[in-house]
């Protein structure tokens, strides 16, 4: 199941999610876009609808909040190792993580949430590719093991001051 596509397919169930946890008193909701990258959206057929997928899961979120809650773009890992550790050029990268931000900025989301990102590189790319189109604000969240370190063993002091240096907020 490509839970990105519900956006499209079925927008009134993400819709209801959303109005779920604005019930519950959330202040922030996140776009249904964790995995709505064209590199992970290619893996059903989608990558061409990126823009649109990415749209219309922040206009639903929008909808939704009923002007009492922020939303922010979720944007998720790539899924693949980028250079040094794989093939994949930061440059490449970056462009791919911007076609996700130019669709959630069509969409009217107030903020960005990268999320559970391991590779310190990967998200500076992908923070990056928001700064180059948006000054609005982005939290950077990193995953991190039971040893305290990144999958990369990045530590949290680490990743903090240079996300930080980078223009997370």
């Amino acid at each position: 199941v490509c839970y990105d596509e519900l956006n499209l397919k079925q927008p009134r169930l993400v819709q209801e999610v959303h109005a779920e946890y604005v019930r519950a008193g959330a202040e922030i909701l996140e776009t249904n876009t964790f995995g709505a990258s064209p590199l992970k959206l290619s893996t059903y057929g989608l990558a061409e609808d990126t823009e649109k997928i990415n749209k219309a899961a922040a206009e639903l979120a929008r909808s939704a909040s009923g002007g009492r809650a922020s939303v922010l773009g979720a944007i998720g890992p790539l899924g693949i190792r980028i250079e040094p550790f794989g093939q994949t050029s930061k440059a490449e990268a970056e462009a791919i993580f911007a076609v996700q931000v130019k669709g959630l900025l069509a969409g009217g989301v107030d903020g960005f949430i990268l999320e559970t990102f391991s590779d310190l590189d990967e998200i500076h790319t992908a923070l990056r590719a928001v700064r180059a189109a948006s000054d609005l604000p982005v939290v950077c969240q990193m995953t991190v093991g039971s040893d305290g370190l990144t999958y990369f063993g990045t530590d949290p002091e680490t990743f903090t001051k240079q996300l930080t240096a980078w223009g997370a907020d």
